[in-house]
């Protein structure tokens, strides 16, 4: 049976939203994301493009391309919120969705044309969403994740497009290069140098070239280029890591800010394995230093999610990375090799009475949020603390301002 698979794009989300509850922004240039000098993009109006702005670009420079820009820093939880409208209704509609990010999803409509037809289908899902959320929707359909996505993004703004079986070719062909997903501005560069523009001189090279000038890299996206993508829609993804990290709005040298910092993220992380009933066994600490060299270290220990374990093997980690003679930019942390479980006592060290703390502790953190129960060291660190529970099945809310 030939597959059908449906990519659904939330147009600017951010923006939308942000327009959604302020009508006085519809139609103007607008910026979400870091608001300071070191702020990114994280989302801007079609009206800010054409004066060369786009998102992940240094909000500084942003606002020098487009001084007229309102700047609005977000709200994860806003965004959050109305994303899950979105997903109640797109789950009521298809038999299998996979929500790739907090607006984006990719829906398995395989075998419904028997019932419906698929593109009318997709057309009143569509319909119905901008309805009932107020939100502009694109969407792509095709054969695979890989054409519906770049139809998708064809189509765009607020629009919709169907690439019929057996013209996913001519329909990538007179595209350029970076319109293939995987093709960064590196890769777009690299391929530049070779004289390729269009995803036609793409189709038309043998594969072993492409893996030649890119490696394995080159394969994967020969055949993108070539319409081709076996890639299944997976309905949950249990992740692997959990992290955070935060950049300085004036990098800094003050050794027990940074630690403050750093107990302070480890604390939340560690709070989110046991709410996760999550263990790690395996922690690293990131640091970015002003000239932007960035270094890392890691650690295999045993499974834990004990903060009193964490702590003192993060800081470690720390003090055997940091270059005192150079400020810092960024610090961060990440926890990996995640299993399912809870922490046991060790028989050892621990008592029943941490055990009844971390029990008491973390009642309070679900009742009145994460940075109800703080220790002392870390209530510097304001901006540390999540919305919703990580291990939930769906992707994390990214936005550009995470900054201290």
């Amino acid at each position: 049976m030939s597959k059908t698979i449906l990519h659904i794009d939330l147009d600017t989300f951010y923006v939308s939203v942000e327009r959604l509850n302020n009508r006085e922004l519809q139609h103007k240039p607008l910026l979400v994301g870091g608001t300071g000098d070191r702020g990114v993009v994280a989302a801007c109006s079609y009206e800010t493009r054409g004066f060369g702005v786009h998102s992940g670009m240094p909000m500084k420079m942003a606002r020098e391309l487009c001084p007229d820009a309102f700047v609005i820093r977000g709200n994860a939880g806003e965004y959050s919120k109305h994303s899950d409208v979105v997903t109640e209704i797109i789950k009521e509609y298809v038999p299998v969705f996979e929500k790739s990010s907090i607006d984006e999803f990719y829906a398995d409509l395989s075998g419904m044309d028997r019932f419906f037809g698929c593109y009318q289908y997709a057309s009143e899902m569509r319909k119905k969403i901008i309805r009932e959320t107020g939100l502009p929707i694109s969407f792509g359909l095709s054969a695979n994740k890989v054409v519906s996505k770049v139809a998708t993004n064809e189509a765009k703004p607020n629009n919709q497009l169907k690439i019929d079986e057996g013209l996913e070719k001519p329909f990538l062909a007179p595209l350029s290069i970076k319109k293939i997903p995987m093709v960064g501005d590196k890769t777009y560069q690299t391929l530049r140098n070779l004289g390729l523009r269009q995803v036609r001189t793409v189709q038309e090279m043998p594969m072993e070239v492409m893996q030649r000038v890119l490696g394995a890299n080159g394969g994967v996206i020969w055949k993108r280029a070539n319409g081709i993508d076996n890639t299944p829609v997976i309905p949950f993804n249990e992740r692997k890591s959990i992290s955070t990290e935060r950049t300085f709005n004036k990098d800094t040298i003050d050794v027990n800010r940074l630690r403050g910092i750093l107990i302070a993220m480890t604390e939340n992380l560690a709070y989110q394995l046991r709410r996760g009933e999550k263990l790690t066994a395996c922690i690293s600490v990131k640091i970015r230093y002003s000239d932007f060299n960035t270094y890392s270290k890691q650690m295999r220990i045993p499974y834990t999610s004990a903060d009193h374990i964490l702590i003192p093997k993060i800081l470690d980690l720390f003090k055997n990375l940091y270059n005192r003679r150079l400020l810092v930019r960024l610090i961060g942390i990440r926890f990996s090799h995640l299993v399912s479980g809870n922490y046991q006592i060790n028989l050892f060290d621990d008592t029943e009475e941490i055990l009844s703390l971390y029990n008491a502790m973390d009642n309070i953190r679900k009742r009145y949020g994460d940075k109800s129960v703080l220790r002392a060291s870390g209530m510097g660190a304001k901006t540390i603390g999540r919305m919703h529970n990580p291990f939930n099945g769906l992707p994390p809310v990214v936005l550009a301002h995470r900054k201290l």
